[in-house]
């Protein structure tokens, strides 16, 4: 991390100090190297605190603090490492003061403030959660201690970072349904504890922000199970789970998003979070919209099929190359699904690039390469061009070779349309299908109660593999994969799918 990251003034002034203490990791260390890191950070981020206080055992916090001080030293080790994990902690520790009825622990709080005051600019230069989640960590704790100035510079600090990174048709910067489920539990708490306090008021653009950013995963969330695609980096991460909903079910965040910020239900009005939170039961309930199209991602119903595809442009850094990428659902079931994340720091590292590649995507693969080459394990160059097209969208690479997809309805379900051109040897589909019994034939696959029949403008040769998912951080299963082989020869891909 380079000297200029760490901000002016005093904050940045005490960082250097405890820096020079040899507390953290050296500059340059690279917490990739070891063990990943990501599960540790969890596991220390006190989400057990807000449930302490929802069990009548609000007393035991200051204990529970105090141990894990005692175990964690200020500044010190791992678990010091990251702003946005501190922020995270205050939230968890503020919700559970506020739910017990106690003030939180002054000296928790002035430590976790100093961390997350160190370093702003690195965590601003992120283009993602961390941004806003240590500037609502500030706020947070500017109003548990009584100081106004720390809780003014956090409210400004959200309201730019939501500015910046919130579109104003709900798309995140990091588009992940995941993340963005992070998004609407921080800020939401967030408000929730300012509104409560009585803190310096959000910025009607940030109010108006956060709810289209609401709408937006309402959109994608299964109205049934609360499931979201695993499309983008997914780790598993939600925060001030008062509903103990978990990580594969976004019903209670988005409930909680929804009143504070439309003023609406989504769909959920028995939360038991919400409850606990004295949220009243709004009267209006968000509209479930069959088609749609915001912040990188398109919807479209067709029949009991609901599909989501990835489109463009690419405004900020693409965690995935997953562009044209299909996610294909009924009801509850994933039937053509994004392999997820894996892990950032697996111990095979051969993960990174599958998870993250054309692999682990519904799209086309040339010659065997992404759509854009990597730069490291999070970071790719050369990003292609995108367009919009009526249902779809296409995306053209740096060699010069386009991808095309449109989405059309067709008997008993939807017809999916790929067009390729420029100079390729080789262009693979990809189907990443629901696991289960499925039976090749000539013309593609059928099982799951539904049948995908291709049919191409010249020579396709179709094969059933096995590919890999990870529907949870750190683990990976198998799954089958209908891949269509083409040469330079054939322009043109069809995909009938349909229920049987």
């Amino acid at each position: 991390m380079a000297w200029s990251l760490l901000g002016r003034g005093p904050w940045a002034r005490g960082w250097l100090r405890w820096r020079l203490r040899g507390g953290l990791p050296p500059d340059g260390a690279d917490l990739m190297a070891g063990p990943d890191v990501r599960p540790l950070w969890e596991a220390n981020r006190w989400a057990e605190l807000p449930r302490l206080a929802l069990a009548g055992q609000g007393r035991a916090i200051p204990d529970r603090v105090a141990a894990w001080f005692a175990a964690n030293p200020p500044y010190r080790g791992v678990n010091w490492a990251c702003g946005q994990e501190a922020a995270l902690r205050v939230l968890h520790l503020a919700l559970a003061a506020a739910l017990a009825g106690t003030p939180a622990p002054e000296a928790a709080m002035r430590a976790l403030a100093r961390r997350i005051g160190a370093n702003p600019a690195y965590a601003w230069a992120q283009d993602n959660n961390h941004p806003v989640s240590e500037a609502c960590g500030l706020l947070i704790c500017g109003l548990a201690l009584g100081e106004g100035g720390l809780a003014r510079r956090g409210a400004r600090r959200l309201d730019a970072a939501v500015a910046r990174l919130v579109a104003a048709d709900g798309g995140f910067a990091q588009l992940s349904p995941a993340y963005h489920r992070m998004l609407l539990d921080v800020v939401a708490v967030t408000e929730w504890l300012r509104r409560r306090a009585g803190g310096p008021e959000a910025a009607p653009l940030t109010l108006a922000r956060m709810a289209a950013a609401t709408r937006w995963l309402h959109r994608l969330a299964c109205p049934v199970t609360g499931r979201l695609p695993r499309i983008g980096h997914q780790d598993g991460s939600h925060v001030a789970d008062l509903s103990a909903a978990g990580p594969d079910d976004a019903s209670a965040s988005l409930e909680r998003a929804a009143r504070i910020f439309c003023g609406a239900s989504a769909g959920w009005p028995a939360d038991a979070g919400c409850a606990a939170l004295g949220l009243t039961l709004p009267a209006a309930v968000l509209a479930a919209e069959a088609d749609w199209e915001a912040g990188g991602l398109l919807g479209r119903r067709f029949g009991r099929f609901r599909a989501i595809l990835r489109v463009g442009p690419l405004r900020f850094r693409p965690g995935h190359a997953d562009l044209l990428h299909l996610d294909l659902w009924r009801e509850g079931e994933n039937l053509l699904r994004d392999g997820g994340t894996g892990a950032y720091n697996p111990a095979d590292p051969a993960w990174l690039d599958y998870f993250q590649g054309a692999a682990a995507h519904n799209g086309i693969a040339f010659d065997g390469e992404d759509q854009m080459p990597r730069l490291g394990p999070f970071l790719f160059h050369h990003w292609p061009e995108t367009g919009a097209l009526p249902g779809g969208g296409w995306w053209r690479d740096h060699r010069g070779r386009r991808h095309a997809r449109v989405l059309r309805a067709a008997p008993g379900g939807l017809a999916v349309e790929d067009a390729v051109s420029g100079p390729f040897r080789e262009a693979l589909l990809r189907w990443r299908l629901a696991p289960g019994d499925w039976t090749l034939g000539a013309e593609g696959v059928a099982g799951a109660g539904m049948r995908l029949s291709l049919s191409a403008d010249g020579p396709m040769a179709l094969r059933l593999v096995r590919g890999m998912e990870s529907r949870a951080y750190g683990e990976v299963s198998p799954l089958p994969v209908l891949e269509a082989c083409i040469s330079e020869t054939t322009s043109r891909i069809t995909t009938h799918i349909h229920n049987l």
